[in-house]
């Protein structure tokens, strides 16, 4: 169950800063509760996961892949460009996200 609370909290934590660009430095007001809101969610379900994920653990996977969606999200939604190097950093964030959950013997599963 743990690992469906970090992913919650993974997805708040996008829509959330997604809705930090969208409130253009707070000045749109449904934005910026979505923000406030969704940040407010990462924070309870992260505590949650924290429960049986040590928190290096789960925070190592909570903000790569976090960097990832967000990453994605600003390329499509908000136009903004990735170059090579950035999508190869991010190709070798998911690979330490991988080598963290199959090989070590520090993640619950």
């Amino acid at each position: 169950m743990s690992y469906l609370w970090l992913f919650i909290a993974i997805v708040a934590e996008v829509v959330g800063t997604s809705a930090l660009q969208a409130s253009q430095q707070f000045s749109k007001i449904g934005a910026s509760v979505l923000s406030l809101v969704s940040y407010i969610i990462t924070l309870y379900f992260f505590a949650l996961a924290l429960k049986d994920i040590s928190v290096g653990i789960a925070y190592a996977i909570w903000s790569g892949l976090g960097i990832v969606f967000i990453a994605t999200i600003g390329w499509i939604w908000f136009k903004q460009a990735l170059d090579v190097p950035a999508m190869i950093g991010m190709a070798l964030i998911i690979a330490g996200v991988l080598v963290i959950n199959l090989f070590s013997h520090s993640v619950v599963h």
